[in-house]
């Protein structure tokens, strides 16, 4: 009878290969995103770490993080106008984001929800 652990270290070895081989996850390009936030003026609202008029990017990763919906979400408020609550309690409409480009939504909620 052959030990459990001779049988089992050459699967378990392969299966680390495996996995180590696996493609990464597209990286946020952080300066296309500032980019798409400094054209669209999110920054007068918004900073990455800091609250200003409305939450820091940090605060809304941490309010969307393991939400499967965040994304619909973030997409919704960029693109709806809808009546938000700044810090101060008052409520104004969300501006518009200028872009409909999937690829540049897609990178500038990468980099919002992977705040820290």
């Amino acid at each position: 009878m052959r030990h459990p652990i001779r049988i089992l270290a050459p699967i378990v070895a392969g299966l680390a290969l495996a996995t180590t081989s696996l493609p990464a996850a597209a990286a946020v390009d952080e300066e296309a995103a500032m980019e798409t936030l400094h054209r669209n003026e999110c920054t007068k609202c918004h900073d990455v770490k800091k609250t200003k008029k409305g939450p820091s990017y940090k605060k809304v990763a941490e309010k969307y993080k393991g939400k499967a919906d965040a994304r619909e979400k973030l997409l919704f408020n960029v693109t709806k106008e809808p009546l938000v609550k700044l810090e101060d309690g008052t409520e104004q409409k969300h501006k518009l984001i200028d872009t409909t480009n999937k690829k540049e939504l897609d990178n500038l909620f990468d980099f919002i929800l992977t705040r820290q």
